[in-house]
């Protein structure tokens, strides 16, 4: 009997922990994914567009090709890159990792 309690009451707090993830009643999970979706396009950015920050990427003839379909990002991405202290601490600090 003792066993098929502890059975039912893992259960429940399995289901719990399911459906507090797949609802995601705290809000948390959007908001990461949310970040997450931030970083990527920052890093695509710079990959592309780096040269308007100082850093020397070969392919800036390439992504020129890109530039009419992503001004409208552009400009808060320049602005939001150039008031941030560093990229590489800002990434660093987004993976708990010391620059």
């Amino acid at each position: 009997m003792n066993k098929f309690i502890k059975f039912i009451k893992s259960t429940i707090e399995n289901l719990g922990m399911f459906f507090e993830g797949a609802l995601d009643l705290k809000g948390n999970l959007t908001d990461k994914i949310e970040i997450e979706i931030d970083n990527t396009k920052d890093e695509f950015l710079i990959l592309c567009f780096g040269d308007l920050l100082g850093i020397d990427i070969p392919t800036s003839y390439y992504a020129l090709e890109l530039l009419p379909h992503l001004e409208d990002e552009l400009s808060g991405w320049q602005k939001r890159m150039l008031d941030s202290k560093s990229i590489w601490e800002q990434k660093g600090g987004d993976l708990d990792v010391d620059p």
